[in-house]
């Protein structure tokens, strides 16, 4: 399937190249604890608790900017948050996605959709146009539980608000600004069939049947994503979301997962989706190092930007098929090479 990717403006980067031996602290200078050299001044950042130093890029994940108010390193935050899970009981994970009815609907449309699948394909047997496929959910009821619960619990040690939607917030880009005819260079139109597997992969998630996707902590790559059960090529991940705003208003900002939602010629109507208040699963589906042969062997999705209905709208589709236990990763730059990616996994 032909698309144009979309470019990121900024992710979250994972992984710090290996360290240097550290050398001697010279005249009461500041050196990184992680790489244990001096240079980059500006990008060595001192913790708030005690006062050692750290290189932004040496970070775990990597910082893209000094973030504001107090910081505290690796070692002192462990004593600073404790990391909860969010608690496995039906009603609170319900109530925390607001799903609101039985999933009995849901499996019968899905059964439904995939039965109007066959059957069109069956009737243009020569037609080799790939559409896209809505996630298949893990059967079990339990299983599908824990997944939720660990996006939940994700999500609250981020302090972010669970949303499936983009989000237009007073003081920010309003909705109609939102306008694909103002791509440059036009956008990709999802097809009939494409937005109705779109529609029915909300549907099932409201109705509680989960992606089969589960949220795992990693020591060095942070809050990363797992299939949790095989995925096929073509299928649906996630919609991006989280607050739509102006690049204009977001240049300067040290939000690390922004990323573009309409690259318009004008630079003032730019646009970009903010997820670190309101965001879904892709919030922690971390990048690949797309400068080495070992990085791209990694890169399982694919990030493109439709338009669906006169919006602009960011996907993440699996680019082939994706087995039980494996992590999932993209390029952030798509074929731009704009954003850095060579501190990434």
């Amino acid at each position: 399937m032909a698309s144009k990717p979309a470019r990121m403006v900024l992710r979250r980067r994972t992984l710090a190249p290996k360290p240097h031996p550290k050398h001697p602290l010279e005249d009461d200078g500041v050196y990184c604890e992680e790489c244990g050299s001096g240079d980059f001044p500006a990008k060595l950042l001192l913790c708030d608790k005690c006062d050692q130093g750290y290189h932004l890029f040496c970070l775990r994940p990597i910082l893209v900017s000094v973030p504001k108010g107090s910081w505290f390193c690796p070692a002192c935050s462990k004593h600073q948050i404790k990391l909860n899970s969010f608690p496995l009981v039906q009603t609170k994970i319900v109530d925390f996605f607001r799903i609101q009815r039985s999933s009995d609907s849901t499996q019968k449309l899905s059964q439904d959709y995939r039965k109007k699948r066959k059957r069109a394909g069956s009737l243009v047997i020569s037609k080799k146009k790939r559409r896209l496929l809505p996630f298949n959910p893990s059967e079990d009821p339990a299983r599908r539980l824990e997944q939720m619960a660990s996006l939940a619990t994700a999500l609250t040690a981020t302090g972010t608000e669970f949303s499936n939607e983009l989000t237009y917030m007073p003081g920010m880009a309003p909705r109609s600004a939102n306008r694909a005819a103002l791509e440059q260079g036009g956008m990709q139109v999802l097809s009939k069939e494409d937005t109705e597997a779109l529609k029915l992969c909300k549907s099932m998630m409201e109705r509680g049947e989960w992606p089969p996707l589960m949220v795992v902590f990693d020591p060095h790559e942070g809050f990363t994503v797992e299939a949790d059960r095989f995925i096929k090529d073509l299928t649906i991940i996630t919609e991006y979301v989280g607050d739509v705003d102006y690049l204009k208003n977001r240049e300067n900002d040290d939000g690390d997962s922004m990323m573009t939602l309409l690259s318009a010629a004008n630079p003032l109507k730019r646009l970009v989706i903010c997820p670190d208040k309101h965001s879904n699963i892709a919030r922690f589906i971390n990048g690949i190092n797309n400068h080495t042969p070992d990085g791209k062997k990694k890169q399982n999705l694919k990030c493109v930007r439709f338009d669906v209905n006169g919006e602009c709208r960011v996907l993440l589709i699996a680019n082939r098929d994706i087995p039980k236990g494996e992590r999932l990763y993209y390029d952030y730059n798509g074929y731009e090479h704009e954003y850095p990616t060579e501190h990434f996994v």
